[in-house]
């Protein structure tokens, strides 16, 4: 379900674009989440990051940990998405980060 741009605060989203470097990223989103939440994204980033080399879900599971119904949701989200994953690993491939 997406959010609707009245139903959200841009605060949060302005604000992280304020984060100087990777070291304030990580102490910032330290004090936001919990640990649960923050390992949640960890993984659901890289299943992602894994759907996008081409990896199948069975080796995705097997490396990450992450259930197949998670595999499932972010690989429906990469395909049918917004397209934020694709152009972020464009960005980063472009960087070769």
């Amino acid at each position: 379900m997406k959010i609707g741009k009245k139903e959200k605060s841009g605060q949060l989203y302005k604000a992280i674009l304020h984060l100087q470097d990777e070291d304030e990223c990580y102490e910032f989103f330290q004090d936001l989440c919990t640990v649960a939440e923050l390992r949640s994204m960890e993984q659901r980033f890289e299943v992602a990051s894994l759907l996008d080399d081409g990896m199948i879900y069975n080796d995705i599971l097997e490396r990450t940990g992450a259930s197949s119904a998670t595999i499932s949701r972010v690989n429906r989200s990469l395909n049918y998405g917004t397209g934020a994953y694709t152009r972020l690993f464009s960005r980063m491939k472009d960087k070769k980060l």
